[in-house]
C-alpha cells in the first residue's frame, strides 16, 4: 500500500508536466464570469509558498481559508495574522482564530480583507485625474465548525459573510466552504476535498454618475448585474517522504483545481522541515498565465512563553505584474 501511495503521487506530480487532461479546459468560455475575486487570492505565507497546495496539509489557522476540515487537527487555541503587500500599494490582511473543543469538535473565526488604498478619480474628458479619490474595500467574515468523526477522517464547514464596495457602490452575498480530509492509516499519506465560495449571488446596490457625451453630461447607473461567487473545487494530496526523530521532515503535496471561472490548473509544492524549527519551502501553479518562477518562502517555530509561535514569510514573482511579499504569524495558546 504504502508503495502505491508513492507510486500515486508522483504520477500527480508529474501529470502537469506531461499536460494530462482529467477534465476539459473551458476557461476561455468561462474568464470573467464570477464575482467577488478577492476571494481566490491566497492571504497566508506558508500557501502561498506551496504553490497554494495546501487543501490537505493546511495545518495552522490559514485552514480556515482553504479546508474548514483541517482546523479540527489543531490542538488548544490557535491564533493567526497574515499580510501581503500586493501590486500597486494594495494590501491583504487575514486574522483567524481556532478552538478545539470535547469530542472532536472545533470552532472557528476568521477575518479577510482587502484595501487598496486612495486611487485617483479619472475619466476620458480628464484623464489626468479629476481630484477627486476612491477606494476598493472587500471584507469576507467567517465562522467555522469541523468535527473529527475518527482519528484518519474529518470534515468541516464554513459559513461566509462576504462584501465588495467601491465608488459609492456595494455588493454583498453569504457563501460556503465545506470540506472533508482523510489520513490513509499510519503510510503518511492524506487526501482532501474542498468546494470553496459557494452560494448566492450578489447584486451591487447604489448609485455611480458617469460623464458621458449627451445633452445631460452625468448618467447615473443604478442598475447592475448580479455577480456569481468563484466557487472553486479542489482535491489534495499530500505526503510525508520522511519524518525522523531528530524533527526533520520532508513533504510534497499535489493538488487538482477547477474554478467556475477559468480553466483547471495544477499546483504542486514541497516543504523540508529541520528539526522542528525551520521549514524550507517551494511550489509551482501550473497553467497560470503571469506564473513564471517557482513560489518560496520559509518559517521559524520558535517557544515562545511556554506557547509555540510560528513565523512565516512567502515570496511570489509575476512575469509583469512583480514581486509579492507575504508575512504571516501563528501563536499556539
Amino acid at each position: 500500500m504504502k508503495r502505491f501511495l508513492i507510486i500515486s503521487l508522483f504520477a500527480l506530480l508529474l501529470a502537469p508536466v506531461v499536460n494530462a487532461q482529467i477534465l476539459p479546459t473551458l476557461g476561455g468560455e468561462r474568464a470573467g464570469t464570477s464575482g467577488f475575486q478577492f476571494l481566490k487570492l491566497p492571504y497566508d505565507a506558508r500557501a502561498s509558498a506551496l504553490g497554494e497546495t495546501v487543501v490537505a496539509d493546511a495545518n495552522d489557522v490559514s485552514a480556515l481559508v482553504w479546508n474548514p476540515a483541517l482546523i479540527a487537527r489543531l490542538p488548544g487555541v490557535q491564533a493567526g495574522f497574515h499580510h501581503t503587500a500586493y501590486f500597486v500599494d494594495v494590501s491583504l490582511d487575514f486574522a483567524g482564530v481556532t478552538w478545539k473543543l470535547p469530542q472532536g469538535v472545533s470552532l472557528g473565526a476568521s477575518l479577510q480583507t482587502m484595501n487598496s488604498g486612495d486611487m485617483d478619480v479619472t475619466t476620458e474628458f480628464e484623464p489626468t485625474g479629476t481630484g477627486q479619490t476612491f477606494r476598493l474595500v472587500d471584507v469576507a467574515a467567517g465562522l467555522t465548525v469541523a468535527q473529527q468523526l475518527t482519528d484518519l477522517f474529518a470534515y468541516g464547514i464554513t459559513t461566509k459573510y462576504v462584501q465588495e464596495s467601491v465608488a459609492g457602490l456595494k455588493a454583498d452575498a453569504i457563501v460556503f466552504d465545506l470540506g472533508i480530509h482523510y489520513m490513509v492509516g499510519a503510510t503518511g499519506a492524506r487526501m482532501a476535498v474542498a468546494v470553496r465560495n459557494f452560494g448566492f449571488d450578489g447584486r451591487p446596490e447604489g448609485e455611480l454618475n458617469r460623464p458621458v457625451i449627451a445633452s445631460d453630461p452625468i448618467q447615473i447607473e443604478s442598475d447592475f448585474e448580479a455577480m456569481t461567487p468563484p466557487t472553486t473545487f479542489h482535491l489534495g494530496f499530500a505526503y510525508d517522504v520522511f519524518s525522523n526523530t531528530d524533527g526533520n521532515s520532508l513533504t510534497v503535496l499535489a493538488q487538482l483545481n477547477n474554478p467556475n471561472d477559468n480553466a483547471e490548473y495544477w499546483t504542486t509544492g514541497a516543504e523540508y522541515g529541520w528539526n522542528q524549527t525551520l521549514f524550507l519551502r517551494a511550489g509551482y501553479r501550473f497553467g497560470i498565465e503571469e506564473m513564471d518562477a517557482p513560489s518560496v518562502g520559509a518559517g521559524f517555530r520558535l517557544p515562545f512563553a511556554g506557547r509555540s509561535l510560528s513565523i512565516d514569510y512567502g515570496f511570489n514573482r509575476m512575469e509583469r505584474l512583480g514581486n509579492v511579499h507575504r508575512f504571516g504569524l501563528n501563536v499556539t495558546l
